[in-house]
């Protein structure tokens, strides 16, 4: 589902908003990645993926990936 988002994205080049509780999921579809907190939600911050693209699985391997993630999880930790 993923790979098929990509390629959709990548053929149409339009906007797409998409809302997942999956960190590792956002990071990867992602050029920006909003985290919101508890309820009520609001916007607490605001991640710009640096990823290069066309990306594969393989990139959640990647150091940059992996940084990514642990930022968003401190910044939901304290949330």
């Amino acid at each position: 589902m993923q790979q098929l988002l990509l390629e959709v994205w990548d053929h149409n080049n339009k906007t797409v908003l998409f809302v997942t509780h999956d960190i590792d999921e956002a990071i990867f579809l992602a050029d920006r990645v909003y985290v919101m907190s508890g309820r009520p939600g609001r916007i607490h911050d605001i991640i710009d993926i640096g990823l290069s693209r066309p990306r594969d699985g393989e990139v959640v391997m990647a150091s940059e990936f992996i940084d990514i993630k642990r930022r968003i999880l401190k910044i939901l930790s304290a949330a």
